[in-house]
């Protein structure tokens, strides 16, 4: 027989050219369990990538993309789970969403798509790191790492800032008290933290240039927002 996926000659189980099983299994529960199981592996999945990340950030995303690519969960991956963390978090235990605030809005489009941001923080702030890339490549141009790879570590940095969130939350609603200012001052120097380590944790430069790529990529963010809301206004 021939593989389903590259149509090369299968004589064995596998596929000798793209590895692929000469026969499929059925998806059943254990299929489900199984997969549930490899992203919640300590060794290799969500919960060690989060320990990695957590102790040295830097050193683990370098190696990741210089070396080996198997050791962390994927960083699109990561960033959309826990974002989805996060936003299960605030839904499921009724928490107002007040890590961004704008207050009183209009019926405007600006208005809008603000409030979307305001209620959407955590798919808001993948787009964001988008913006935080860009300056991150600008202000360490030196080094030899490109836009994408720039993009990976933001991925892995902001999928933390989420954790941070959605952990803070849930102890907002057991303890009774106000956690978003503790958690958004944790989740900024976290951030600052692991991208200056990336770099090279021993130049003090670097978590300058780390403070300065965050701040101006929120604001290009934020800005970005609302010439879009300009826009569609004056298209109307």
């Amino acid at each position: 027989m021939n593989c389903t996926n590259c149509n090369t000659e299968v004589e064995l189980n596998y596929c000798p050219n793209c590895g692929q099983p000469a026969e499929l299994k059925r998806i059943n529960g254990r299929y489900i369990i199984n997969e549930i199981t490899q992203v919640l592996n300590l060794e290799k999945g969500i919960l060690y990538t989060i320990r990695e990340l957590a102790i040295r950030p830097g050193k683990n995303v370098r190696h990741f993309i210089s070396e080996d690519r198997n050791r962390l969960v994927k960083p699109i991956v990561f960033i959309i789970v826990t974002s989805l963390f996060y936003s299960i978090i605030v839904s499921l235990l009724n928490i107002e969403d007040t890590y961004v605030k704008y207050g009183e809005l209009d019926e405007s489009s600006i208005s809008k798509i603000l409030q979307w941001i305001q209620n959407h923080y955590g798919y808001a702030n993948i787009m964001m790191g988008v913006f935080i890339a860009f300056f991150t490549k600008l202000f360490f141009r030196k080094y030899k790492y490109n836009f994408y790879e720039i993009l990976i570590l933001l991925c892995f940095v902001m999928g933390m800032g989420m954790l941070f969130l959605g952990v803070f939350a849930i102890f907002q609603k057991l303890m009774n008290f106000n956690a978003t200012q503790i958690a958004g001052i944790l989740f900024f120097a976290y951030s600052i933290w692991a991208i200056g380590q990336f770099f090279d944790k021993k130049k003090a430069v670097n978590y300058f240039k780390a403070f300065a790529s965050y701040m101006l990529g929120s604001i290009m963010f934020m800005l970005s927002a609302v010439m879009l809301g300009v826009l569609i206004d004056l298209i109307k």
